[in-house]
């Protein structure tokens, strides 16, 4: 995590035309042992938030209406970047016991 904190305050000290976009982060969902760790992320809009598979075999995020990232073989992972505001219930649709919330402040 520190490495990714240095590379992005490297890339805002010369981010001189869109300084917005500098204020962007990454925030990462592990999924293993059929969960999301975290549950519930809470990001701002313009942030990108990565699901990596952890586990053996595929899993989807699916947040209906909103996001779908299909299946996510094992040992891949899937990015979306949160445009919009609100609370999004997403879950697996393999595994529908596996539930997630993102928050978009």
């Amino acid at each position: 995590m520190t490495r990714i904190v240095r590379t992005l305050a490297a890339f805002c000290m010369v981010c001189a035309v869109a300084p917005a976009a500098c204020a962007a982060s990454t925030h990462t969902v592990v999924i293993d042992s059929v969960r999301y760790e975290p549950a519930s992320v809470t990001v701002k809009r313009g942030d990108t938030v990565v699901w990596r598979n952890d586990d053996p075999f595929p899993h989807t995020v699916t947040a209906r209406g909103v996001f779908d990232s299909g299946s996510i073989a094992a040992q891949r992972q899937w990015k979306y970047v949160a445009r919009q505001a609100g609370k999004f219930d997403y879950l697996c649709t393999l595994h529908p016991n596996m539930t997630g919330t993102l928050i978009v402040e």
